[in-house]
């Protein structure tokens, strides 16, 4: 009968861990996929556009989504505008 045993993680001579793979990706980095993936969504919206033969590109798109999907559009503005509008100075809208 083998046996199996685990790997002993490589230590240093003072015994501390061994430094392995780096830290990975640097904080705010976006992740490769998640990068990739919104670029294909913003090429197919371009793609569709306005008539689905890519007319008016991605504004065109938004502007049938606006139209046809109104609730879907709302959720996309209020993504993309800015969570506390403020007045003149800076202070609160009259």
């Amino acid at each position: 009968m083998v046996k199996e045993t685990q790997a002993k993680p490589k230590r240093k001579a003072t015994g501390a861990a061994a430094m392995g793979a780096g830290p990975g990706r640097p904080k705010g980095v976006p992740n490769k996929t998640t990068t990739e993936l919104k670029q294909a969504i913003l090429n197919a919206a371009n793609d569709v556009g306005e008539d689905g033969e890519g007319k008016a590109g991605l504004v065109g798109y938004l502007r049938t989504l606006a139209r046809s999907e109104p609730k879907a559009f709302s959720s996309l503005l209020g993504r993309v505008l800015p969570l506390q509008v403020t007045g003149e100075g800076g202070g609160p809208m009259q």
